[in-house]
């Protein structure tokens, strides 16, 4: 079936011309191509505004980001075909970077696999279908998952406010095999038991593996705080690279059962001990007790979700960092992340440099970490790019 055309204003093509994937919908010559009665998902060959051929994309006219580009052949749409053979440049870059199958496989655009998420762990896929065009071809999809990897199970985790933005309904549904949630992984030598059916994201966060390898090689005998510790991914890590004493701070009991579970796996329950309660409450109290560590984990949710949250963000991670360097020793060292696309590292490190003055200490930055190779940044979409964590050594004279 010959696919329509998608004809672009003058001029709109240049971001196309530089890598970029996306399309908005101002930059749709509309008189030419109505956007309005296009159902969500359907694909169109992308054409300048004279009339030569830019490749293939699926639209949304309801969504803000309106068409996103899969193909920069004009006669390859997004099918089975394309799909292996994306899958298969996307597994290959694993297999090269780690030993064992625990990853994420597709980091959506910067896979050139926009609105797609998977994460893997072992046998078991969790997808994220973040866009009606991938909602589309999710048959083709589980066809090209079996053809490339063959997976035991496949769960769906289609409950982001991604989804929300594109029209599209929320829910979770296993597509194949059955699910022994939690699901088991190893990071960092590190065995874990993460709950992909109802556990943030997709269960798991891979994307701090390479920070959190960097921190390791400093906990030894140390007493560490891990502030939002979801399941443990810093706090048990700590403690089986040498950490005396660990407490994980999490608002969600659910979550803290976790680390405890992730804790004996490992043998240390005796060295991990856990906290509920709201973060910044929990600093104060921590404070009033006269507790100090050796070492503050900071890894929160995103602060800014929007560019308009920005202002009101800067200042909740600039409080957030003032009030844990309170609970460092005379010589300590503080892990700060964002995952905040919008917070930009260097507004990061000023966030700890005012810290660090406000507290009357110095600072060294021993390390600028980012999201790890499986979560690759597409040069010429900046959103890709999103993680940010900063290895600080936080000292008085």
């Amino acid at each position: 079936m010959t696919l329509s055309s998608l004809r672009l204003k003058k001029h709109a093509d240049r971001r196309l011309k530089v890598g970029h994937l996306w399309l908005y919908s101002n930059e749709i010559d509309t008189d030419a191509t109505p956007l309005k009665g296009l159902a969500p998902g359907t694909q169109m060959v992308v054409e300048a505004a004279n009339g030569k051929a830019m490749g293939v994309a699926y639209v949304n006219p309801h969504s803000l980001i309106c068409a996103r580009l899969v193909s920069r052949d004009p006669k390859q749409r997004l099918d089975r075909s394309l799909l292996v053979h994306r899958l298969n440049q996307a597994l290959a870059l694993r297999q090269h970077l780690f030993a064992a199958p625990f990853y994420r496989l597709v980091h959506g655009e910067g896979d050139l696999l926009p609105g797609l998420v998977i994460d893997r762990f072992g046998d078991t896929l969790v997808v994220q279908l973040n866009t009606a065009g991938m909602q589309a071809v999710l048959p083709e999809l589980l066809d090209a998952l079996d053809k490339v990897l063959s997976p035991a199970t496949v769960v769906l985790r289609n409950d982001t406010s991604g989804r929300r933005q594109e029209g599209l309904a929320p829910g979770v549904e296993v597509v194949k095999g059955e699910v022994a949630d939690p699901v088991l992984l190893e990071e960092n030598g590190v065995r874990f038991a993460a709950p992909v059916l109802d556990g943030q994201k997709t269960g798991w966060f891979y994307d701090h593996r390479a920070n959190r390898a960097w921190l390791n090689q400093f906990v030894a005998g140390k007493r560490v705080l891990d502030l939002f510790s979801y399941v443990g991914g810093w706090g048990v890590q700590a403690a089986a690279h040498g950490a005396c004493e660990v407490l994980c701070v999490d608002a969600s009991a659910a979550a803290l059962e976790r680390v405890a579970e992730n804790a004996a796996l490992n043998g240390l329950h005796e060295q991990v001990a856990v906290g509920e309660g709201d973060a910044f409450e929990a600093l104060a109290a921590l404070k009033a007790e006269g507790e100090q560590f050796d070492v503050v984990i900071l890894d929160p949710p995103a602060f800014i979700k929007k560019r308009k949250d920005i202002p009101a963000g800067e200042r909740a991670y600039a409080r957030l960092n003032r009030e844990a360097m309170r609970l460092l020793g005379r010589d300590g060292l503080l892990l700060s992340a964002s995952c905040s696309m919008h917070l930009a590292p260097e507004a990061l490190m000023e966030v700890v440099r005012g810290a660090v003055r406000h507290q009357d200490r110095h600072g060294q930055v021993l390390f600028q970490g980012h999201q790890g190779a499986d979560h690759p940044v597409h040069p010429a979409i900046p959103e890709t790019s999103y993680l940010k964590a900063l290895g600080v050594r936080v000292f008085r004279d």
